[in-house]
């Protein structure tokens, strides 16, 4: 852990939430243009080589600009964002979706990842110990440019075939949080690539227990994500009747 200056954090979470944004490489122009940092550009690149240095943005190939790599996305979960918390409609709202499939599982778990899907406009997953997958948003992720690359694509969509493929990701789990954050390398041999991966743990008052979450790249809406995912597994062991 590197001991940042006030003037890096605020360049590291300007160039992590412009890359969410965009999706693009992000130059010190651009920071400087859009941010109220008080730093010249030529200050704002130098610092950037800095945090490249510390492992936290990398520059691509063939650009001027830089991305956060995954300790630098890690440390932007961590450490700098701030949550968008649903509001009390929204809850409502999507308790409403479900609530009347609350005393069958698989309708319930089906509707549940439908709504999480709409929702945040990525791809959602659900599984149980009992190696269901429910699974809803695949055309969410033909929108990413990342998931033009149709290798990228298709090794994400063969992992979704196989629960073996999740069971392999959530033996990377190596804490004792409810709610989970894996990127990039975190997910294991079973997904390797440009992916990002929010999910909570759920546990019915019967004792099914199972995940819920998205999948997406590395560069996941983590503020209004994580938050959401987090009501979707609160709302499950809220709801579930007889299950």
């Amino acid at each position: 852990m590197h001991n940042l200056t006030q003037r890096q954090i605020e360049i590291l979470r300007s160039v992590i939430e412009e890359y969410i944004e965009s999706a693009e490489a992000v130059g010190s122009e651009t920071i400087e243009k859009k941010h109220n940092l008080s730093a010249s550009p030529a200050t704002i690149r130098n610092e950037m080589v800095k945090l490249s240095e510390y492992g936290y943005l990398k520059k691509p190939h063939s650009s001027a600009g830089r991305i956060p790599t995954a300790a630098g996305l890690k440390f932007y979960v961590r450490e700098l964002m701030k949550e968008k918390e649903l509001s009390t409609v929204e809850e409502v709202a999507l308790k409403e979706r479900v609530w009347d499939y609350r005393e069958r599982m698989q309708r319930f778990l089906k509707e549940a990842t439908r709504s999480l899907a709409e929702k945040t406009n990525t791809l959602a997953v659900a599984t149980t110990t009992d190696g269901d997958i429910y699974c809803s948003g695949y055309a969410n992720i033909l929108e990413m440019p990342e998931f033009y690359d149709i290798d990228v694509t298709k090794n994400l969509l063969e992992a979704l075939d196989e629960y073996a493929s999740f069971e392999s990701i959530f033996s990377n789990i190596h804490d004792d949080e409810i709610l989970h954050v894996l990127i990039e390398d975190e997910l294991g041999s079973s997904l390797k690539g440009p992916y990002g991966f929010i999910f909570t743990d759920f546990t019915t008052p019967l004792q099914v227990r199972g995940r819920i979450g998205v999948l997406g790249p590395a560069r996941l809406k983590y503020t209004s994500l994580i938050p959401t995912v987090r009501y979707f597994g609160e709302l499950i062991e809220m709801s579930a009747k007889g299950w």
